[in-house]
């Protein structure tokens, strides 16, 4: 194994040239390195510039906010969200690892495989809602009546361009940047032109329990992306700036989500029931010109194939990531990495083909179970990274059970449970509403209380148990200089 925190060495440029990606849970040698931060802007504010973005604003309106608060709560949570989700990003370069890989420290080789079967199910469900109105989007596009028609292509499309990986992905986060941009643009202006969008804005008071759901559910849509941001930041060169691929991400995913979730907000607002009957024909309908609506159906279609794309590439590493903590292996062959993606895609469709209805109350109820129960994983996996370890990390053990990490961290997995327990009392859902959320008013605070409280319990223990190097320990086959 290899001490280093040297630069990258000269890379080989046929070791990446090849148009389909073939690593998965190991960590990527510096031949293979490639790219710079402004990658990480284009591929998340692409991600974010579409129409599951412009839904979930729409739903702090549709909850009862004003347009205006639902806004500026909107922000708030975008920002407090994106600096999590963007330090997570911030770990790509330096560890050259699937952000999940990189949990094993915190719990343990088979111990990380708890919070994965619950990333697995994330992905499931964001893949699933977005299929449902991406095959709409399709099914417009082809002229097709079909709902499952238009969710098996889009399926297809999803499983096809994540086989082909890392660098496909990015190039079509770099298409959906410039879509995004010009067609955003033109939905604004459509908007204040064809609505008088100022009567429907500031006409209700400041209420903290929408505007705290306002928070709370744009905060829940950049938390989630944590669990596989690093994923898309791996490639990089290791001497890649740790701020500028902090900076990079962060402003690409608040900029496009904070834009997609404002229209919503306004659209809502504006068009009440015409928007929530049908949102992509609202949206084509909006768009105005009949070539323009076409237009505008194929932009929905690239917008959401490039974050269901990250959905299922995010899915089918952390099934692998949790097969092999099992299996005791480091990497997989390119057909059981194929499979996989298939298979996780096919599930993904059946889901949207089934749980197509009452898609707006859906979505709100999964996106806030959801941060219940991974805002307790960013607050380890942060804390240990940014605090404890101090960007040390023992590569070739978070392979090894029998290693310096361990098969089982009880005391990680212990602190993970309470923090997703302590947060009940707090939580705000349909099938329940938690003794705290009644005294405030109803208002759901539980993702501030499990990001802290957890961070606040984790850190002493850990702080008394440090397991880190003294120096990232890389494997010998990366390539670098001592």
């Amino acid at each position: 194994m290899v001490t280093t925190d040297s630069a990258s060495p000269a890379r080989d440029t046929t070791a990446t040239s090849s148009a389909v990606e073939t690593r998965t849970i190991e960590m990527v040698p510096d031949s293979e390195r490639h790219g710079s931060p402004r990658s990480q802007f284009t591929l998340w504010f692409g991600a974010n510039t579409q129409i599951t973005a412009i839904v979930d604003g729409a739903l702090a309106v549709v909850f009862g906010a004003d347009a205006l608060w639902a806004i500026i709560g909107l922000a708030i949570g975008n920002l407090l969200g994106g600096i999590v989700m963007a330090l997570h990003s911030a770990q790509g370069p330096r560890m050259g690892l699937p952000q999940m890989i990189s949990s094993r420290a915190q719990f343990g080789v088979l111990g990380a495989v708890i919070p994965l079967v619950l990333v697995v199910l994330m992905y499931l469900g964001f893949a699933a809602t977005g299929s449902v109105l991406a095959g709409q989007a399709v099914n417009k596009f082809l002229g097709i009546d079909n709902a499952t028609v238009g969710i098996l292509i889009f399926g297809l499309l999803t499983a096809l361009v994540t086989v082909a990986g890392y660098k496909l992905i990015h190039r079509i986060g770099q298409l959906a940047t410039i879509l995004g941009l010009v067609t955003f643009v033109y939905l604004t202006i459509r908007l204040f032109t064809q609505y008088d969008v100022a009567a429907h804005v500031g006409v209700k008071g400041f209420d903290i329990v929408t505007f705290l759901l306002a928070i709370s559910l744009s905060a829940g849509w950049q938390l989630t992306f944590g669990p596989y941001v690093a994923d898309y930041s791996r490639y990089l060169p290791r001497n890649t700036s740790e701020r500028a691929t902090f900076w990079g991400t962060l402003g690409g995913s608040v900029l496009g989500s904070q834009w997609s979730m404002t229209l919503g907000a306004l659209i809502a607002a504006v068009a009440g029931d015409a928007f929530l009957d049908n949102q992509v024909e609202f949206l084509g309908e909006l768009a105005g010109p009949a070539i323009l609506v076409i237009v505008m159906y194929l932009v929905i279609v690239v917008g959401k194939l490039t974050v269901n794309t990250l959905n299922a590439y995010g899915g089918f590493m952390s099934i692998l990531t949790a097969v092999t903590a099992i299996s005791g292996r480091s990497s997989v062959s390119r057909t059981a990495r194929t499979v996989c993606v298939f298979g996780f895609t096919a599930i993904s469709i059946v889901i949207a083909i089934f749980a197509s209805e009452d898609f707006l109350s859906n979505f709100k109820n999964f996106v806030l179970v959801i941060l219940m129960v991974f805002t307790p994983w960013s607050a380890i996996n942060l804390a240990d990274y940014y605090l404890i370890s101090k960007e040390r990390i023992d590569i070739p053990a978070l392979y090894d059970r029998r290693g310096r990490y361990g098969a089982w961290n009880v005391p990680t997995l212990v602190t993970y449970g309470v923090g997703v327990l302590i947060q009940i009392p707090f939580l705000a859902q349909t099938m329940y509403t938690g003794p705290f959320t009644e005294m405030l008013g109803g208002a759901d605070i539980s993702w501030i209380v499990g990001l802290f409280g957890t961070a606040l319990i984790y850190y002493p223990w850990a702080r008394r148990n440090v397991k880190a190097p003294d120096r990232m320990i890389y494997p010998e086959s990366v390539g670098a200089d001592d």
